[in-house]
């Protein structure tokens, strides 16, 4: 079942760019998506998908609200097809179908991946198309649906704020204590377009 959609483009709003430019982080904003940004899943994208027991969906309705839903199973049960395109089971569930009709609806799906070991985050943009027919969902056990994401562009985030093991994560804002400066700050390409007021800048 497939519907229109529309490439992705701008990564940036006009929203985004007001608070970039209210916080002094357009600079790092755009070398992060000049360093970061790609429209394909590479090899450590892969490796990651291939450990994690979750994903986040995001979708938007018919109203134009958007959604988010958890889906989980067995490590790797996101399944990658090549560099340009997921597939991932859809189990039995509450019969609201809101996930997958949104995405029959305008096609649009943006999945999120959490790795809590590393810790990292991982954002794929894509189109999505849902897949009933017996011989799909037959490939994955227990799939009552099959819904396959074409990739348009994947960006990574810094995963400092994701607790782990039950603790929270020491970046955390606490009184009385300066949280740490993450490593990727240090990186030359980035320290040098931190804003103005960044610790990191001043370390």
């Amino acid at each position: 079942m497939t519907a229109t959609t529309d490439e992705p483009t701008t990564l940036y709003g006009a929203g985004a760019r007001r608070l970039q430019e209210h916080f002094d982080s357009r600079r790092l904003a755009d070398r992060l998506e000049d360093i970061t940004l790609h429209t394909s899943l590479d090899q450590g994208d892969i490796d990651l998908v291939a450990d994690q027991a979750a994903v986040w969906i995001a979708t938007v309705d018919a109203d134009g609200w958007p959604d988010v839903s958890y889906k989980g199973g067995r490590a790797g049960f996101v399944e990658v097809v090549s560099p340009s395109e997921l597939r991932m089971p859809i189990f039995n569930g509450n019969g609201m179908w809101r996930t997958l009709g949104n995405i029959i609806d305008n096609g649009r799906v943006a999945l999120l991946f959490v790795d809590q070991q590393r810790p990292w985050r991982m954002r794929v943009h894509g189109s999505g198309v849902v897949h009933l027919d017996a011989g799909t969902t037959a490939s994955f056990v227990g799939a009552e649906a099959v819904l396959a994401v074409r990739v348009s562009r994947v960006f990574p985030n810094c995963g400092r704020y994701i607790h782990q093991d039950g603790a929270i994560s020491p970046f955390v804002p606490e009184e009385g204590r300066s949280a740490p400066i993450p490593d990727w700050k240090r990186i030359p390409a980035l320290r040098e377009v931190l804003p103005s007021q960044d610790p990191a800048r001043h370390e």
